[in-house]
Formats: structure tokens, C-alpha cells, sequence
């Protein structure tokens, strides 16, 4: 059974992300001086810690692309296998849609990332890919676990999975490949699709039938 998440929490997500997205096409200054103050605090810290970075720059691909689309692929096989039908769908539809939303964004949304970062990648950058990757995958774990966990694993659980998402969003600030709107950005995206990619696909329950409740089929 997947997990439910209320359903004002999608919808205030898209909300908010729709906002900031109209605001970082605005260039609305305010939010750029935040980025760019937040960018040249870590500029500074990466330049004072060069091995710090480059252990960043190994560990923030644990949600690149590629290993995201390899890690949901083999897990909605493996679910598929076992016939957990809907977990399957919800494992494939967010593999699937998640890369195809950043990277569209990425196509049409102008906003060039920082300056000489630590890292060189040569398109757009809102929303950051490896966050909403990462956000994505932690949420799915968290829907798909959580009405087989007892109270503690409960709390573990989502506690691993906002860690796992804050770490990879952190990272792509430190190495200056994404301003903070665009890590921002990445987990609104993620916290508005999984729930409700988790809602279409998971069926209600089937409802009794009213010739279910007839008298006559009553035990006499």
C-alpha cells in the first residue's frame, strides 16, 4: 500500500514552486542578491577547503542522472516482479517524469548558473536536477515504507530521507553548479509530483456493492 500525503501538501508545493519559477523568470532582485550572497559564502569555503570540494564533487552524483534512472529502474522491476503493481507504476512514472520536468525547464527556463563554480555545466539551471532527483527518490522510499514501518523505523525513515535530499541540495550550492533558487527550486518540484504521481496511481478502495447490503442476502 503507498502512503498518502495530504493533499494541500502537493498542492501548496506547486504553488510555491510556480511562484518562485515566475519570480527567477522576473530576475526579481531581491531573491538575486539572496542567491548571490548565499553563492559567494560558499565561494569562500570551497576555496579555503579544496579537498572538502572534491569529495563533494564525488558525492553529489549519487543523484546524478544516470544513477537515478538506473536505481528506478531496478526497483520498479524488482516490484513488478514481486507484483507490487501500483508501487511499480509509482516507481517507473516518477523516474520517468521527474528528469523529463527539470530537463525541460532547463530548455526553456533562461537562468544561467554561477560563475566559475567548482563544477562547469554548461546549461540552465533552474530547477537543480540532482535535487529534485534526489527529493523524488527520498519521497518514494518514504510513501512506499512508511505502512510497513513501526513508529521508530517511521521516524528513521523520513529522517534519512530529508537528510538525503537537504545533503545533495547542500552540495550543489557548495560546488556553486546551482544558485539556492535552484535547489529550492528541485525540492518544491519533487514535494508537488510525488504525491500526486502516489495519488493517480494508487487505486481506491473498492467500495461494497449496495446488493452487498441486501436484506436478502442476509445470513438466515
Amino acid at each position: 500500500m503507498i502512503a498518502r500525503l495530504p493533499l494541500a501538501v502537493p498542492l501548496l508545493a506547486l504553488a510555491g514552486f510556480l511562484v518562485l519559477l515566475a519570480l527567477t523568470v522576473a530576475g526579481w532582485t531581491p531573491l538575486d542578491r539572496f542567491d548571490s550572497a548565499v553563492s559567494d559564502a560558499f565561494r569562500g569555503h570551497g576555496d579555503a577547503s579544496p579537498r572538502l570540494v572534491d569529495v563533494l564533487r564525488v558525492a553529489t552524483d549519487v543523484a546524478a542522472t544516470v544513477p537515478f534512472l538506473a536505481a528506478g529502474l531496478a526497483v520498479t522491476v524488482g516490484l513488478a516482479i514481486r507484483r507490487h503493481r501500483p508501487a511499480a507504476t509509482l516507481c517507473a512514472v516518477v523516474t520517468v517524469l521527474v528528469p523529463v520536468l527539470w530537463g525541460l525547464m532547463h530548455w526553456l527556463v533562461h537562468h544561467p548558473r554561477p560563475e566559475d563554480g567548482f563544477v562547469v555545466i554548461d546549461s540552465n539551471g533552474f530547477p537543480s536536477g540532482h535535487t529534485s532527483n534526489a527529493a523524488a527518490a527520498a519521497l518514494v522510499a518514504v510513501l512506499l515504507l512508511w505502512s510497513r514501518l513501526g513508529r521508530p523505523a517511521r521516524v528513521l525513515t523520513v529522517a534519512l530521507a530529508v537528510a538525503f535530499g537537504v545533503f545533495v541540495g547542500l552540495t550543489r550550492v557548495a560546488l556553486l553548479a546551482h544558485w539556492p533558487t535552484d535547489v529550492l527550486g528541485g525540492w518544491l518540484l519533487a514535494l508537488a509530483v510525488v504525491p500526486l504521481a502516489a495519488r493517480m496511481v494508487e487505486r481506491p478502495a473498492t467500495s461494497p456493492r449496495p446488493s452487498d447490503h441486501h436484506p436478502d442476502h442476509a445470513v438466515r
